[in-house]
């Protein structure tokens, strides 16, 4: 039963975040989608090097 309940939490919380991102989120503009489009592998690469030396330790 207590599965049941944390499912239908976790299920509510993403209905209420894709609801309201679709209602108050704004677009993000072509010249925006290309600077995080050039940030953003490298953050990840980042992250999974300091995931690999953590484990590591």
């Amino acid at each position: 039963m207590t599965l049941i309940i944390i499912l239908a939490c976790v299920f509510l919380a993403v209905f209420l975040m894709v609801t309201l991102g679709e209602k108050f989120g704004k677009s993000m503009t072509d010249e925006q989608q290309g600077k995080y489009g050039k940030i953003l592998p490298i953050l990840v690469f980042i992250l999974l090097i300091a995931a690999i030396i953590k484990a590591m330790f």
